[in-house]
């Protein structure tokens, strides 16, 4: 049973954050728990403050009552300094996207990475793990590479326009998973690593609203291939759609939304959020968004 005497004031630090869908979700899963549960946004773009400020509302957000912020771009690494305990998976990963306020204190979390696992075993369950080609080798990248290791993957190769970012993020994974394989490449390579795939994640900005498009040629995709996207605005990208027209199945980018969603939920309340009404209300919203445009 929740406990509905308390109640729960959560923020989001970062920016541009005025249009997250975020806050929404995590304010009707509080509704549907009978929790008293006020999520803000807290937009650096808006305020006129940088990234640094984000140890100055940390502070503000403990003096004030909060019980927790989830951050975004950028300050998930910008506030690892101002935190009193992380993770072993968020240090490991060097970015901390929850922070839980208790007894004073700040913990940091990371659910990008948990939330892709749990969005990978829930929408792609039985997925072959033995192969898994990566494009993209940043921010999100990082946090989906270490969950796609975590998960089991016997062989990652990280696909990236940036040879040295590429190699740097392998070599890094391949000191915390020594069990597993992890090479780094660029685009050119696709031809060659795809035939030996499983399936494929997606971890840049291609797809996006603001970038539309593909970010490889679906030439290179087969039928037996899963895929993966993480881009979720809108939903049904140019590689969610080409994929499942080729047979593929198929991971939309909301499920990681939803996920990490989810896991922030429960540390900030300690109670399970419900990851299928979530993404029921996440797609409500979505849908709400692609009207209105």
């Amino acid at each position: 049973m929740s406990n509905r005497t308390e109640s729960y004031l959560v923020g989001l630090v970062g920016d541009g954050v005025m249009p997250s869908l975020t806050p929404p979700m995590h304010e009707r899963e509080g509704d549907m728990q009978g929790l008293r549960y006020l999520y803000r946004p807290i937009d650096l773009l808006e305020l006129g403050l940088s990234g640094e400020s984000v140890g100055t509302l940390l502070q503000g957000a403990r003096t004030l009552g909060f019980n927790g912020l989830n951050i975004t771009h950028p300050c998930k690494q910008l506030v690892l300094e101002h935190l009193d305990e992380i993770s072993p998976d968020a240090r490991r990963l060097g970015a901390v996207n929850t922070v839980v306020i208790r007894d004073g204190r700040f913990i940091g979390h990371n659910t990008d990475f948990s939330g892709f696992a749990a969005a990978l075993a829930s929408g792609l369950p039985g997925a072959r793990l033995d192969r898994v080609v990566q494009l993209g080798a940043g921010g999100a990248g990082s946090a989906v590479a270490y969950a796609l290791l975590t998960a089991g993957v016997r062989h990652l190769d990280l696909v990236d326009m940036d040879a040295a970012r590429g190699a740097a993020r392998a070599a890094e994974l391949q000191g915390f998973f020594p069990d597993s394989t992890i090479t780094a490449g660029t685009p050119a390579d696709l031809p060659r690593l795809m035939p030996l795939a499983a399936g494929l994640v997606h971890c840049t900005p291609v797809g996006m609203a603001a970038h539309p498009g593909l970010p490889l040629d679906l030439d290179l995709l087969e039928q037996r291939h899963w895929v993966a996207d993480i881009v979720y605005r809108p939903i049904e990208t140019e590689l969610v759609r080409g994929a499942r027209a080729k047979g593929c199945e198929v991971l939309d980018g909301g499920r990681m939304a939803v996920g990490q969603a989810a896991d922030a939920f429960r540390i900030f309340t300690g109670q399970d959020a419900d990851p299928d009404r979530m993404r029921a209300h996440f797609l409500e919203l979505v849908a709400a968004e692609e009207v209105a445009a």
